[in-house]
């Protein structure tokens, strides 16, 4: 089951990099591009955030909120953010549930690991409604960044 744009986005709390609670509804107003990764520390994964955080002062200008998903741990993620650099938040989905309303989740990844994240981007609305959708089969293609900056523009 795949979301598609017009839908409502699926609301979620996740405990950030900095152990912090961060909800999807505390951007309501703002455009938020959410991108899910498998992993950190995966080259992929560096690739696709780092040229979200190369092109963050166009999002920024944009009264856009990024967010990086995984299944990462937040002290993974937070050692991740330090040595990339990262302005926005990595939140961590261990549980694996906000991947798998977002239809973003190999059941069987690489190496025999279970429940990941696939590479996936949305983008959503100031009312929380789901205008760009992107959940990528191959883990070393990356989301359309132009398609992105055009939704959210």
């Amino acid at each position: 089951m795949s979301l598609q744009p017009g839908q409502a986005a699926p609301q979620f709390i996740l405990v950030s990099d900095e152990l912090k609670s961060v909800s999807l509804a505390d951007f309501k107003g703002k455009k938020v591009v959410v991108h899910f990764f498998p992993m950190a520390f995966t080259g992929t994964c560096t690739t696709q955030l780092c040229t979200m955080r190369d092109s963050f002062g166009y999002y920024d200008g944009l009264n856009a909120q990024i967010l990086g998903i995984s299944v990462d741990s937040p002290f993974t993620l937070k050692k991740f953010k330090e040595e990339n650099n990262y302005q926005f938040p990595l939140l961590s989905d261990f549980n694996k549930d906000v991947s798998r309303d977002y239809g973003a989740i190999y059941e069987e990844f690489v190496l025999g690991l279970k429940g990941v994240s696939k590479r996936a981007a949305f983008v959503i609305d100031e009312n929380q409604n789901i205008i760009y959708a992107e959940v990528l089969e191959k883990a070393t293609d990356l989301p359309d960044f132009t398609a992105i900056a055009e939704k959210v523009k």
